[in-house]
């Protein structure tokens, strides 16, 4: 079954602002820790950020700035995406785990697209 949900993704212009979230249905004692990555076509899997309980996060190298990871509850979190440009295109991935870099669960990914 879905256990991650993600959504807000689309078709932005460059320079424009995306609000991805995503929702759990597992108890919280499996999503201590969730995050997001993405994949642009021919690429690897990059870490963007990540948040657990308490609210500490942790971003990837590069993303800091533009990409801002939030947590509204036990069960759903976001990522505010600013300034998107063209590079930022990818599909972007919900994980959840018990923090340390094991991530369980992933969700099945949301398109984002940024236009030139």
């Amino acid at each position: 079954q879905v256990r991650l949900v993600e959504s807000g993704g689309g078709l932005v212009q460059a320079g424009d602002s995306l609000k991805l979230s995503c929702t759990t249905s597992l108890r919280t004692g499996r999503t201590s820790t969730m995050g997001w990555f993405r994949q642009a076509p021919g690429k690897e899997r990059d870490f963007i950020a990540q948040i657990n309980l308490i609210g500490s996060v942790m971003y990837g190298n590069s993303m800091r700035g533009r990409f801002t990871i939030s947590r509204d509850n036990d069960k759903t979190i976001n990522l505010q995406m600013n300034n998107l440009k063209p590079e930022d295109t990818a599909v972007y991935y919900c994980a959840a785990g018990g923090g340390g870099g094991n991530w369980h669960f992933w969700g099945q990914g949301t398109q984002v697209s940024v236009s030139s």
